[in-house]
């Protein structure tokens, strides 16, 4: 399936471009940012060949993962990304950030339930994973308030920042989406 496009309440999750990579690069290469996710900050040079890979995949037949642009309807900046990569049978993970300028705005919580919506309804997905660090209290405010339910915890799952890091893990099912997705307010969390 290429290209999406997913408009939710406040942000449209889009297909990455070239002319991404200053949006992406105060995404990925902002430390207030990578801090929480499951790799480092990264150069000019490396956001720019992840985009690169990211808009080569995205053709890929079967698609691999939909790594997506998170954007405002407005001026359709980038403004971060919402990543949902195929795992095993019907299952997804799912992986998000929004660059710290735009923290707070609801804008997370939008993407991923847009992306999820997506996931179990077009795709057809049975479940779909979140590992988040265990100190990222509001990504795990935004799963919540989305449904999924807390699994456990994984040790030393990812190495990033020089060292290693738990990750909590996280998944919602389709039937639990099913019932509780649409119920769901579109102004909720962070």
């Amino acid at each position: 399936m290429h290209p999406v496009r997913l408009v939710g309440e406040t942000v449209v999750l889009r297909e990455f471009r070239i002319d991404d990579l200053d949006d992406a690069v105060a995404v990925v290469g902002d430390d207030r940012v990578t801090n929480w996710l499951s790799f480092d900050s990264r150069s000019r040079t490396e956001t720019d060949a992840m985009i690169r890979g990211i808009i080569e995949r995205s053709s890929a037949t079967p698609r691999t993962e939909y790594y997506l642009a998170v954007a405002l309807p407005a001026d359709d900046h980038l403004v971060g990304f919402a990543r949902l990569a195929p795992t095993g049978v019907k299952a997804g993970k799912l992986g998000y950030a929004i660059a710290a300028d735009h923290w707070r705005r609801g804008y997370a919580t939008d993407a991923v339930r847009t992306l999820v919506a997506f996931a179990f309804e077009a795709l057809g997905l049975h479940r779909i994973s979140a590992a988040i660090g265990p100190d990222n209290k509001a990504s795990m405010a935004i799963v919540e308030t989305l449904g999924f339910v807390r699994e456990g915890q994984i040790r030393d799952h990812v190495f990033t920042n020089g060292a290693w890091r738990d990750s909590v893990l996280y998944s919602l099912l389709a039937d639990e989406w099913e019932r509780i997705g649409t119920d769901l307010p579109a102004d909720s969390a962070t």
